[in-house]
């Protein structure tokens, strides 16, 4: 390839070989500046020379031209990229098996598992995705998924009074995430992108809750097995109960689950507050009985008693003791001493059970 032949050809010739040969920006060449790139990649393909002008391998060194890619490292390329885009789509994909409801809808509930543990689940709608894309611009492919954990500092609802307390990386493909609570708080959650700037675009936002206090016989956080299993008590934590804090979406999210309306059977009828109670002989009684349990902690091998009776210390000084409640007014000593006998403290608690029963009644078939 010598500059004299290369005169003789077309610009749309030497355009194509151009392309062939990688030129890198080829198509806004002139031809003599086509000519001139021609002959210098014709150049650099030649095989290096020692000082007495042979080849210093009998085999010609092959240089890849830009244009020609290794189709294994494209293939990898390729992968990396649909897992990066992949990890980042946080839009929800609908469930088999809800009945009538099929569409997927912005919507995140939070729920309260324990003094220790919040689940959240959240749905989100590609067209809240393609939003956010747009809204972040350039920051859009260095934007990763996060959850953040908002503490409420007063009861109103979206109050400047919320700080972020946490931030938590997410990826696509999931819809519910467990968040660990150190102390007792009142927070909400919200997800959405954050930006390498700190810029963050929330996607949707969840109701607020109270997480309650932990106490040494607290072991609800430990293992409660899936929601259904204590479906009730979880959503009396969540609020579902709460005038206050009672969130419409809690409730739709329990019921889609469970397949059944939440709260009492009266609660359940639209008639029920319409009709009137009828004080009836029934057949139907509710035996109640109650205990009390004591905790604490000392020293390790400090001696303890409550009622006069030996508490057992377990290794670190703490203790638990079961106590009847007769439905009675009691006093209650817990009296600590050094295991030298050099100190001793006493501690009393007054406690009065008074259970009262109240007359039943019943309704008619056609209320319930």
């Amino acid at each position: 390839m010598t500059s004299a032949s290369l005169k003789e050809k077309p610009v749309r010739d030497l355009a194509r070989l151009a392309k062939q040969h990688g030129v890198q920006g080829w198509h806004s060449m002139r031809k003599d500046q086509l000519i001139k790139a021609l002959v210098r990649k014709a150049k650099s393909r030649l095989p290096e020379k020692i000082a007495g002008g042979r080849p210093r391998s009998g085999v010609a060194r092959h240089v890849p031209t830009g244009g020609q890619r290794d189709p294994e490292v494209a293939r990898r390329i390729t992968e990396v990229r649909e897992r990066l885009a992949k990890a980042k789509d946080m839009a929800s994909r609908p469930e088999g098996g809800r009945g009538s409801r099929a569409s997927v809808r912005d919507r995140m509930v939070l729920m309260v598992r324990g003094p220790h543990w919040v689940h959240v689940f959240w749905e989100i709608t590609p067209r809240s995705i393609t939003r956010a894309q747009a809204a972040l611009g350039q920051e859009w492919h260095g934007a990763r998924p996060v959850l953040r954990l908002l503490e409420i500092e007063s009861g109103q609802q979206g109050s400047p009074s919320e700080r972020v307390i946490r931030e938590i990386e997410v990826h696509g493909g999931v819809k519910n995430w467990y968040v660990d609570i150190r102390e007792p708080v009142r927070c909400r959650v919200e997800i959405g992108y954050l930006g390498a700037s700190g810029r963050f675009h929330a996607l949707t936002r969840s109701n607020a809750v109270s997480t309650p206090a932990a106490s040494q016989c607290d072991t609800l956080d430990a293992h409660w097995g899936e929601v259904v299993d204590d479906c009730e008590r979880i959503y009396a934590m969540s609020g579902g109960y709460s005038s206050e804090n009672n969130s419409s979406e809690l409730q739709e999210l329990f019921e889609e689950r469970l397949q059944r309306p939440m709260g009492p059977p009266a609660a359940r009828s639209s008639n029920s507050e319409s009709e009137p109670e009828m004080e009836l002989p029934v057949d139907f009684q509710i035996e109640v009985d109650a205990e009390m349990i004591v905790y604490g902690a000392t020293q390790p091998n400090a001696y303890v008693t409550l009622q006069g009776e030996p508490v057992k210390l377990q290794a670190d000084g703490t203790f638990r003791v079961r106590v009847e409640m007769p439905n009675k007014r009691q006093v209650i000593p817990i009296v600590a001493s050094a295991a030298d006998g050099s100190a001793r403290q006493t501690v009393v608690m007054a406690v009065e059970r008074n259970t009262k029963s109240m007359e039943p009644f019943s309704r008619e078939a056609g209320e319930w």
